[in-house]
């Protein structure tokens, strides 16, 4: 008899397995429907013996030091900061936009005083803003906005922005300054010897048994257990009940280019020209060295395998109604991006895992049934939670 079934061996599930195994000495039996663990964090050698990201860039940021502290514990870290070029007109210039984009974009030499001043001069006047059109063209006009952000999520969402929350391009920022750091958290590093590492060492606890391609329909009725966490889409497991939630998906052409660098900076977007939305070359991540270097090139696309929750009113009514469901589901416990229908960035997903672990061994002390929810978080992980920017509309996932 498992005390715990965890169904997803990625970050949330993962942390939730190892704080379960090591900390309160419960039998937890992870599994995975894919053939390996770390979930879309997964990284290997491809055949040339490069270190690749299977499901694109995983860049790791966080303001929280409990967050950083307690993956360290399974990890040595690489200090990486991550920066961005976007292609526009023919040019490749800092993204997110600050004092050197514009000045090269358009032949100028601002001042970043100066700068703030023009950024006024060219922004549109809304008096309401609603849509991630909205929050562009009031920052930095209409023609910045098409020239960075217009087509990019079109292809990004495969919808205009027009039609997006607010949200999507809320958090982007514009900088008056030189600085081309595209997060600005205090802690950026990457785990030393990759992702799949860092996993293993995690899930290595005798109390942790680990079961991979398998679907958890397939041990349901085989497999005793007392609890399940649950980490896969929340209108999954109850079987769709009032429709599915729509997610964007992505195709990756994985590429190994017979020399040693192949762009200036690890990620290149493109906005406008080209049917992908960036290209990422991996040895600027991993920092490895190789005569060779391997890139990924990103398609989205409408079906596939669910990456971003469609930030619209009506599919966040939608989740509500299965957030209901959920909560209302004894001795199942919903965490994750997936389950919880939310883009989080890789640290907030450890501090919601964290947190949920909390609770479950609070709950068990005062000895009353497991509720879910995982919204109130201990001093010293909210950071994580709320503190970290997510900039999907630009770079994707992180």
């Amino acid at each position: 008899m498992f005390d715990y079934l965890i169904v997803g061996a990625g970050f949330a599930g993962s942390v939730l397995a190892e704080r379960l195994a090591r900390v309160s000495n419960k039998k937890v039996l992870i599994i995975d429907k894919r053939p390996h663990i770390a979930g879309n964090a997964y990284d290997h050698y491809n055949e040339e013996g490069i270190l690749v990201h299977k499901y694109g860039p995983h860049i790791f940021h966080t303001n929280s030091k409990d967050v950083f502290e307690y993956l360290g514990q399974f990890t040595e870290w690489r200090p990486y900061e991550h920066r961005v070029l976007a292609s526009v007109d023919g040019q490749q210039v800092p993204m997110p936009i600050n004092l050197d984009t514009i000045n090269k974009l358009y032949g100028l030499s601002l001042t970043s005083f100066e700068l703030d001043k023009w950024f006024e001069s060219v922004a549109e006047k809304v008096d309401t803003i609603r849509t991630s059109e909205d929050v562009v063209v009031s920052k930095v006009g209409r023609e910045l906005y098409e020239k960075f952000f217009k087509n990019y999520t079109r292809k990004q969402w495969g919808m205009d922005p027009s039609e997006l929350d607010k949200s999507v391009t809320s958090r982007v920022p514009t900088r008056t300054n030189r600085d081309d750091r595209y997060f600005t958290d205090t802690y950026q590093a990457m785990p030393l010897h990759g992702f799949t590492k860092m996993f293993e060492k995690m899930l290595d606890h005798p109390n942790i048994k680990i079961m991979l391609n398998t679907d958890y329909h397939e041990i349901l009725d085989v497999i005793p257990f007392k609890e399940m966490i649950f980490t896969g889409p929340v209108d999954e497991y109850f079987d769709f009940k009032y429709g599915k939630l729509p997610y964007r998906s992505l195709e990756f052409k994985h590429e190994t280019v017979n020399k040693e660098v192949f762009q200036p900076v690890a990620v290149v977007n493109y906005p406008n020209e080209q049917l992908y939305t960036r290209v990422t070359e991996f040895k600027y991540l991993t920092g490895q060295q190789h005569p060779k270097t391997s890139l990924v090139y990103e398609f989205p696309r409408a079906e596939g395998d669910p990456y971003y929750p469609v930030p619209k009113p009506e599919n966040a009514e939608l989740y509500n109604k299965y957030k209901k469901l959920a909560e209302a589901t004894p001795n199942v416990h919903f965490v994750g991006r997936l389950a919880t229908y939310k883009y989080y960035n890789m640290d907030q997903v450890v501090a919601q895992a964290l947190t949920l672990h909390k609770k479950l061994t609070e709950l068990e002390k005062v000895k009353v049934p497991a509720v879910d929810g995982v919204d109130v978080l201990p001093k010293g992980l909210r950071d994580a939670l709320n503190g970290s920017s997510t900039k999907i509309s630009t770079n994707g996932k992180h």
